[in-house]
């Protein structure tokens, strides 16, 4: 473990287990791809409207 982190269990203040602090790791992962993922698709959405010459409010009223 690089990082101490603590977990408050109750009223004790005790350092990630190393179970715990595998988790936090692959946790942090999987939040940056999530994140990454929905600003890509944000992005693909504004260039398609822009490439359509419309807006999401158009957009929205097609769809439905």
């Amino acid at each position: 473990m690089n990082n101490k982190l603590f977990i408050q269990d109750g009223e004790t203040k005790r350092e990630f287990t190393e179970l715990e602090y595998a988790q936090w790791e692959l946790d942090q992962i999987t939040n940056k791809a999530v994140a990454d993922a929905n600003a890509k698709a944000k992005a693909d959405k504004a260039a398609l409207l822009v490439k359509l010459g419309i807006t999401d409010d158009e957009a929205k009223l097609l769809l439905s």
